[in-house]
């Protein structure tokens, strides 16, 4: 790096010994709050205009998604309107006779069938717990175990042997081969009949007993094999079946728990092999006796569970009830014929339901609350786009104040956001989505308007923490998608557990994605209750409920709202030059405080050895003893020293430049890449403070008074900062109304300022900037620097990419401009240029 010297400094016309002129004040009144407001409004407007398709793509996405949903709706309706889950028909005759087990929750059910009472036959080895299977025969079953214990073991393993009542061969081969309703459930009362088929959650068809099925009799010996049945079910369904022998086997435990361990393995070895339990079941006699009858039945459903079917399925345990019952009545009356008989079970009766997937009740307030964030990182990428392309900093130089961003920014960020949660409801309510259509529509619009604000307040936020459109896009959209994931699968357990703390369950929704989650189930819930029941969903005095959190979630937002807004108007104001702000190390540009605590930093290492350094530096001392700074530009000892990376040396950029120019001159700073010019230019401009000593512009201290500064400074930065879909002509109007311009002298000056840099030809000025070449941009950028008449005007390698002819058009342009201001340029081109100015 060439650290740039006072002596390298060139200044043409005018000289150091210009006369040097006093006026009083300190310069141009500020634009009002309500002109910049008005100018900052008119750009946006300007800017959304071209930008209307984007604009209308964000607003109409809710819209989108509800008409994907319905498309999605009608063709899953059509499908399941089909055969293969439409009450079955056959031969001209329809009913749940004719149906599979999925077709029979369509169908009608006025007097349904009588199923008999099967059980849960476990699929097991050859060996069974050591025992080998007492079946020879390949095709035979393998026994099959339950598990016994009691206080009283001889009584106990005595009623485990008459679980299984034995038929004869004889009274076995009297069976008919064709059996109708009534013979087909006495004989089955009297064994005990079992499926290896999961049962389904209602018994309007029994999938043990449909046509090709085996049902198996379990018996404590078996002297037969197999027997083909036929016939029709009480319901009219026909009847199938191959009857097969499997032997029962009691095994003894020594306690419950080991029942219960046992019957645990035996699922974890059975859910490997994708089985139902090695085990039938486990029965604890407890303390069962002669007089007493006192059983506890275990089993287990979590294989069900795992496949599909519901948690609460219960796995055929009433035929396991009935084994217990009729083995302690042959015990205890020995001689008699006392039996206690099971012959059916039956379902309620039914009306025929069409077959439906609700899409909105299986999305849930997942879909919902994705569907709104989404617009969360589209505020943000545009925030932190104006921060990473130096937008509002151009536009802060050019004198806007904070007040008018933020104020014109939210409203037009409060305005899209409430347009697409219009849309969103509007049409969800015209398709006829619950959660919309029978909630009340003010607690909709409180709820949604409160977290939309609230998701603005967040977006500015979170603006100040990236530099980067990428970073803030990728990491906005992670945040949006994983708060919805841990929305459903955490907070969602956490809000159903009613022993779940409250306090710990709001301390959550401290994270607005999981308030907006909250928010959101509470109104898909009062409208799913609402829709089944035919009332109405949540109301206002549904908010007092107890167990009704979108109370809390109301208060909680609003206030997380107000507090995140004071944040966020902190953090965007944080005074970026102080050493020990809390902040100040989240901020990717700062200064090194270091250099402030060094007192060796301080030192000037100006050459004093060359004649017009000393002479200046003299000068500048002379005129700030005599508190000369008015209408005059000051630099005093300002240095600039960036701190080294990585155990890098520190590099010095701009070592006790001290200055002093005047009204009517054009400083001209000349070097190669890595002078300094730049670094001068930023310390000047406020982009970057400098490490020490100061700068006076028409009495204004560069430390304390830059707002009042940028009101008398137009600034041409090393890179243009424009918007590439505004015309020249709309930036020229929107950073001279900054100026304090209107009416006909902001026209008069829109029209110079476009013919001195050759834009107003050929309609150039009415073109967007996108199609403008790189030197249009640099000429622009002249133009917005000049505009407005300001009193100094900084351009920082102003001719870059420009060719001869426009070069010299800009010198001549700049020639005139300094007669009414003052101009600092830098370049690095030859000296020559400078010579006509």
């Amino acid at each position: 790096r060439v650290n740039l010297d006072p002596a390298e400094m060139v200044s043409a016309t005018g000289g150091r010994n210009g006369n040097r002129t006093r006026t009083r004040g300190r310069g141009r009144a500020l634009a009002r709050f309500c002109r910049q407001h008005h100018a900052l409004l008119l750009k946006n407007l300007a800017f959304q205009r071209r930008n209307w398709k984007t604009n209308a793509a964000i607003a109409a996405f809710p819209v989108l998604l509800c008409a994907l949903l319905v498309a999605i709706q009608a063709v899953v309706d059509r499908e399941l309107d089909r055969p293969p889950f439409r009450c079955g028909c056959e031969g001209g005759h329809c009913g749940i006779q004719h149906s599979t087990p999925i077709q029979a929750m369509s169908c009608e059910v006025p007097a349904p069938p009588r199923w008999p009472a099967l059980v849960q036959v476990p699929v097991v080895p050859a060996f069974v717990h050591g025992r080998p299977a007492r079946c020879s025969n390949a095709s035979c079953a393998a026994p099959v175990s339950v598990l016994l214990t009691g206080l009283n073991r001889g009584l106990s393993q005595s009623l485990g042997r008459g679980l299984f009542p034995d038929l004869s061969p004889s009274d076995y081969f009297l069976m008919p081969k064709t059996m109708n309703s009534s013979s087909s459930l006495d004989h089955l009362s009297r064994v005990v009949p079992g499926s290896r088929t999961l049962p389904a959650h209602e018994l309007f068809v029994e999938p043990g007993l449909v046509p090709n099925e085996t049902l198996y009799v379990i018996q404590s010996k078996c002297s037969w094999q197999k027997r083909n049945v036929s016939g029709n079910s009480d319901g009219g369904m026909p009847l199938q079946l191959d009857m097969e022998c499997v032997q029962g086997l009691p095994l003894w435990c020594a306690s419950s728990s080991v029942i219960n361990r046992r019957l645990f393995n035996g699922y974890k070895r059975a859910n490997k092999r994708r089985r139902s339990n090695e085990f039938l079941a486990g029965y604890d006699f407890l303390d069962t006796s002669k007089g007493l009858f006192h059983v506890y039945i275990l089993y287990n459903s979590s294989f069900s569970r795992d496949n599909g079917h519901h948690s609460m399925t219960v796995l055929r345990v009433a035929r396991l009830v009935n084994m217990a019952s009729t083995a302690y009545l042959k015990q205890v009356l020995p001689g008699v014929n006392a039996e206690m008989r099971l012959e059916f079970l039956k379902e309620m009766p039914k009306a025929a339901i069409k077959m439906k997937l609700d899409l909105t009740t299986l999305l849930d307030a997942l879909f919902f609350t994705w569907t709104v964030q989404l617009l969360l990182p589209v505020i943000l990428t545009y925030l932190v786009y104006e921060k990473q392309q130096n937008l509002r900093l151009m536009m802060k130089m050019h004198g806007l104040k904070d007040g008018p961003y933020w104020l014109i920014s939210y409203s037009y960020f409060l305005s899209l956001s409430g347009a697409y949660v219009t849309f969103f409801a509007v049409f969800g309510s015209l398709i006829g989505l619950d959660i919309f259509r029978l909630n009340s529509y003010v607690i909709q619009f409180l709820f949604f308007f409160i977290y939309i604000n609230l998701q603005i307040v967040l977006a500015f936020l979170l603006a100040s923490f990236f530099s980067s459109v990428k970073t803030a896009s990728v990491i906005s959209y992670i945040y949006v998608f994983g708060s919805g994931l841990l929305g459903e699968a955490l907070l969602k357990l956490f809000i159903e557990d009613t022993t779940f703390p409250r306090p710990w369950l709001v301390i959550m929704e401290l994270v607005p994605g999981f308030s907006l989650y909250r928010g959101v189930y509470e109104l898909s819930e009062y409208a799913a209750a609402g829709s089944y029941m035919g009332k109405p969903g949540m109301q206002w005095g549904d908010l007092n409920d107890p167990i009704n959190g979108m109370k809390d979630v109301l208060i909680l937002t609003s206030i997380e709202w107000i507090l995140l807004l004071l944040v966020a108007y902190f953090l965007d104001h944080r005074p970026a030059w102080h050493p020990i702000f809390l902040f100040g190390i989240l901020s990717t540009k700062h200064s090194s405080p270091s250099y402030r605590a060094n007192p060796r930093s301080r030192r000037v290492f100006a050459d004093m050895a060359k004649d017009d350094v000393f002479l200046e530096h003299k000068v500048v001392k002379r005129l700030l003893k005599e508190m000369d700074t008015r209408n005059m530009i000051i630099c005093h000892n300002l240095k600039k020293v960036y701190r080294g990376n990585n155990r890098n040396p520190d590099k010095l950029a701009v070592r006790g430049l001290s200055l002093a120019l005047h009204k009517g001159q054009c400083f001209g700073m000349l070097g190669p890449n890595g002078a300094g010019k730049s670094s001068f230019i930023n310390m000047m401009i406020g982009l970057v403070a400098p490490t020490c000593g100061t700068a006076y512009i028409h009495g204004m201290d560069l430390r304390k008074d830059m707002n009042e500064i940028y009101a008398n400074i137009g600034v041409c930065p090393q890179h243009d900062l424009l918007w590439e879909t505004l015309t020249g002509r709309e930036h020229l109007q929107f950073y001279g109304r900054m100026k304090n311009l209107s009416g006909a002298a902001l026209v008069k000056a829109v029209e110079e300022s476009l013919k001195s840099v050759n834009l107003f030809h050929c309609g150039f000025g009415d073109k967007s900037v996108s199609k403008y070449s790189g030197g249009m941009k640099r000429r622009l950028s002249v133009a917005i620097a000049l505009i407005g008449n300001p009193k100094v005007v900084y351009m920082d390698e102003p001719s870059t990419g420009l060719d001869t002819i426009s070069r010299n058009d800009l010198w001549n342009v700049i020639k005139r401009a300094k007669k009414e201001c003052t101009i600092i340029l830098t370049s690095n081109e030859c000296p020559s240029y400078f010579s006509a100015l």
